[in-house]
């Protein structure tokens, strides 16, 4: 029997929750609700969804604060989060995805919309890209048991950052845009701001600690990944 995606949508407005269940199923997915952070946290303990539909706003405990929550926890770091929101400032979305979510969403959207996303952030959770190890510098990856490691110990990546290690790590010395990482890593990415991938890029090098800065931002063009040191062309 095919798997269908299980989505969590945390959410405290049950016309909103009911809706997006109804699309959901029309469209393969078992979706299962959670109208506040403690069911959310029930249903996880329960059974480990593939993606969580987590709302800012919530009684008890933000979306914000749930993320960050959840990944730290092992057992739900590499489930993929996907925030929903009424505020569409850009430091609201920074925070955001800061806070954990893999992408994010402003009310009101189109039924269209939310599931171009979801698909889009299932697709990237696990790496489609080549497989077998490859090894840059202090930096191995296995994308066949979805190992990274920095000088022989284990680092833990969410899935939008191991695939984009991934994609680094097999193309070094290349100069990537932001538009050619997402086309090669998020795929599809119609609905998908560019400064997503800075804050990915940016976990990323915090996750590698010291190995952080083998990815290295060139001005004006985009990012690298050099085992070299880095240039003056360096920046944020």
């Amino acid at each position: 029997m095919r798997h269908l995606p299980r989505v969590l949508i945390v959410e405290d407005e049950s016309s909103i929750a009911e809706l997006i269940a109804i699309n959901l199923r029309h469209n393969g997915m078992s979706p299962v609700w959670a109208e506040d952070g403690q069911r959310a946290q029930l249903e996880i303990d329960t059974v480990l969804p593939d993606l969580i539909l987590l709302d800012w706003m919530l009684p008890g405990a933000s979306g914000v604060s749930l993320a960050k929550k959840w990944r730290t926890d092992p057992r739900t770091k590499q489930v993929p989060i996907l925030m929903l929101t009424a505020r569409s400032d850009e430091n609201d979305k920074v925070q955001g995805l800061d806070a954990g979510a893999d992408d994010y969403i402003t009310k009101p959207f189109s039924t269209q919309e939310l599931l171009a996303r979801i698909r889009a952030v299932l697709r990237r959770r696990a790496p489609e890209q080549a497989g077998g190890s490859v090894t840059v510098g202090p930096l191995t990856l296995d994308a066949t048991t979805y190992r990274v490691t920095v000088d022989g110990l284990t680092v833990k990546l969410g899935p939008t950052e191991f695939k984009l290690l991934n994609h680094f790590m097999r193309h070094p010395e290349r100069v990537h845009s932001r538009g050619q990482l997402l086309d090669k890593v998020w795929g599809d990415h119609v609905f998908i701001e560019e400064r997503t991938v800075d804050v990915h890029v940016k976990r990323l090098r915090e996750a590698l600690g010291t190995a952080g800065a083998l990815v290295q931002t060139v001005r004006g063009a985009g990012y690298r990944f050099s085992a070299q040191a880095e240039q003056s062309d360096q920046g944020g």
